[in-house]
């Protein structure tokens, strides 16, 4: 799904790209904001260096998942199919499947905006005045850095919300 999402966007992109204005916009100063992408960039790193030192100081959480909590394959697909049975047994449950959909809408839309960015970036207008702009490399990469740090929190909410497999079980 997320490759769908993130094909979506570059299809999207594309017809973004297609429909440029042949008229260039000006740049507005202060639209950049790699000051506050770098304070972004330090504080994912150090939550990074924090969780990896906590994984280490904790062999046994590191043996049942992997270096980051990311709820895909064959194990997140069980785990799915534990929530949603929990949810039949015991409607009371049923806030679970709806924190679950909005967190995959969030985390789909951001493939979606991955992709879009690729080849809309392209286009001097859309990266003239957006954050790490004017150019397609800086406005990519804070774009991008902002991305990667709301997947992870997604990504950790999710892991969060699904029930997990019983010992034994996986």
């Amino acid at each position: 799904m997320a490759v769908s999402a993130f094909s979506a966007g570059v299809v999207s992109g594309n017809v973004v790209y297609q429909h440029r204005s042949s008229v260039r916009a000006e740049h507005s100063a202060g639209t950049a904001a790699w000051d506050q992408h770098l304070a972004v960039l330090i504080l994912a790193g150090a939550l990074a260096v924090v969780a990896w030192v906590r994984r280490r100081r904790c062999p046994a959480k590191r043996r049942v998942r992997g270096a980051l909590p990311v709820p895909l394959g064959r194990r997140a697909a069980r785990r799915i199919g534990l929530t949603a049975l929990a949810v039949r047994r015991h409607p009371t449950e049923l806030w679970r499947l709806a924190v679950l959909a909005a967190l995959a809408v969030v985390l789909l839309y951001l493939c979606w905006r991955a992709g879009i960015q690729v080849l809309a970036g392209l286009d001097p207008n859309f990266t003239v005045n957006a954050w790490g702009g004017p150019s397609y490399a800086g406005a990519m990469a804070c774009h991008y850095l902002d991305l990667a740090v709301i997947a992870a929190v997604v990504v950790g909410l999710l892991d969060r919300a699904l029930l997990p497999v019983p010992v034994g079980r996986a």
